[in-house]
């Protein structure tokens, strides 16, 4: 049941957001979700209809590839009041950066990989001692 007065169960929260009961569990116990209004009677968390914004977000920066824990850090910055643009940037460009570094070593290993395969010989009708795998790799 989701009403002003006592907030949005869980499971409401789960529904609309598509996301699973158990990451909204995950994400409150990391402290994400400041959105949690209390408990209901029956002890179940009630959220306020800002979660949706916030989950919306953490989607977000999750696919841009940031970790839940600069993620808390970003959230931490907006829940003392400050737009946390400066902080978000800085992390984007560290992420832009250790993909351009992941990209350069991807080229050495597909240039290292094309190398072997253009010299790749078929050795099955060749005797090889029992220690060789396979001569192409070593």
């Amino acid at each position: 049941m989701a009403t002003a007065d006592y907030g949005l169960k869980i499971g409401t929260v789960a529904q609309q957001s598509g996301l699973p009961v158990k990451t909204i569990r995950y994400y409150a116990d990391l402290g994400l979700l400041t959105t949690v209004m209390g408990r209901s009677p029956k002890g179940y968390r009630l959220f306020s209809a800002a979660v949706f914004a916030r989950l919306a977000f953490i989607k977000r920066a999750q696919s841009l590839g940031l970790s839940l824990e600069d993620i808390g850090k970003i959230l931490s910055v907006r829940d003392q009041g400050t737009l946390p643009c400066g902080v978000i940037k800085e992390l984007l460009e560290a992420q832009l950066q250790e993909i351009n570094q992941q990209m350069a070593a991807l080229t050495i290993l597909k240039g290292e990989l094309q190398g072997i395969l253009s010299g790749w010989q078929d050795f099955s009708d060749q005797p090889q001692p029992p220690s060789t795998i396979c001569p192409n790799l070593q």
